[in-house]
């Protein structure tokens, strides 16, 4: 889940903390689809069409992020249902170098962008689908509007960033102190 947030964030317009983000083209859009992406042992290089594809997929997962913020429950479900029969995500047991077997899911044919979008869908299903929706979020801060995975252990994350959590105690604290 913390790929597809990357994803959503690098990929679609909005505001950083008050900075605004605009979506990237060119090369500009496979770099930030392989940072996204990029994890140990997992360095890749989209073509411009598999990052294009990976935008599209990130602007509804966005709109999955935005209904359970809002506690539309119905509506992600509902989004995410539309991302499974378009992915055609299907679940694949893979193996490693080590041997070792992990669940991975893939669309139709192995293609990187298929198989991400398919991954992307069937990821926000099993966390909505396994009560962990309330996991993913939008920044509360003022003029945010990043997305986030809480990984914390007691579930209570309302920001994208420490950044954005400093900068809203920090408006707090002043608040306080101008008053008489």
């Amino acid at each position: 889940m913390t790929s597809t947030a990357g994803l959503v964030n690098a990929l679609t317009a909005g505001e950083d903390g008050g900075r605004p983000v605009d979506v990237p083209t060119g090369e500009a859009l496979r770099d930030a689809v392989a940072e996204a992406v990029r994890t140990e042992g997992y360095d890749v290089r989209p073509s411009l069409v598999a990052a294009r594809a990976l935008h599209a997929e990130a602007l509804r997962a966005r709109r999955v992020f935005e209904a359970l913020a809002a506690g539309d429950d119905a509506t992600a479900a509902r989004l995410v249902n539309e991302m499974l029969v378009a992915t055609e995500a299907r679940p694949q047991l893979d193996v490693d170098e080590s041997g070792a077997h992990s669940l991975h899911f893939h669309g139709p044919d192995d293609s990187f962008a298929r198989g991400w979008t398919a991954g992307i869908a069937a990821g926000l299903a099993m966390a909505i689908g396994g009560d962990l929706g309330s996991r993913l979020g939008v920044c509360s801060a003022p003029a945010c509007d990043r997305v986030y995975v809480d990984l914390s252990k007691n579930s209570h994350r309302r920001f994208c960033s420490t950044r954005c959590q400093n900068r809203v105690k920090t408006a707090a604290y002043r608040e306080r102190a101008r008053r008489p």
